[in-house]
């Protein structure tokens, strides 16, 4: 599974011009499973994020996670995040998971996520969405945890 991980002052998602999520400062996650991946590989990816240091201590470094800060949480399903982009002009979308099998992982990983009582908010999965955000930094990272784990 794969999270692109962007650390935001605050960040919000409409479908069908209804915002269904919103959160302050915080991380907005967009991620995607591909095929092969497992309940273990989202609840994996799930601790990752919240323990994954991106926010500063009081010296200025990235020393701190979501989980020391209590940070917002806004979760985003993305499947172009699997995108194979390595010939021609257009992407191939093969790498994604099924759609019933990345909402299962989505909302296995939403609800790792909700575990930790960080506040979580949260797209819709598949629906045409519009993501607003106030980036922070910016500090963005790609997270992946390998089919195998």
């Amino acid at each position: 599974m794969i999270a692109l991980l962007q650390r935001v002052l605050e960040s919000s998602v409409k479908v069908d011009d209804q915002t269904t999520g919103s959160i302050g400062k915080g991380l907005l996650l967009l991620v995607c499973a591909q095929k092969g991946d497992t309940a273990a590989n989202a609840k994996a990816l799930a601790q990752k994020v919240l323990k994954f240091r991106v926010f500063e201590d009081k010296a200025g470094k990235m020393n701190l996670s979501a989980l020391d800060t209590k940070a917002e949480i806004l979760v985003i399903s993305q499947f172009t995040l699997a995108a194979d982009t390595n010939s021609g002009n257009r992407a191939s979308f093969t790498p994604a998971a099924e759609p019933a099998l990345a909402k299962a992982l989505y909302d296995l990983f939403t609800d790792e996520v909700r575990a930790s009582g960080l506040k979580t908010e949260t797209g819709i999965f598949g629906a045409d969405m519009k993501v607003s955000l106030v980036n922070d930094g910016p500090v963005t990272f790609w997270l992946q945890i390998p089919k195998n784990k």
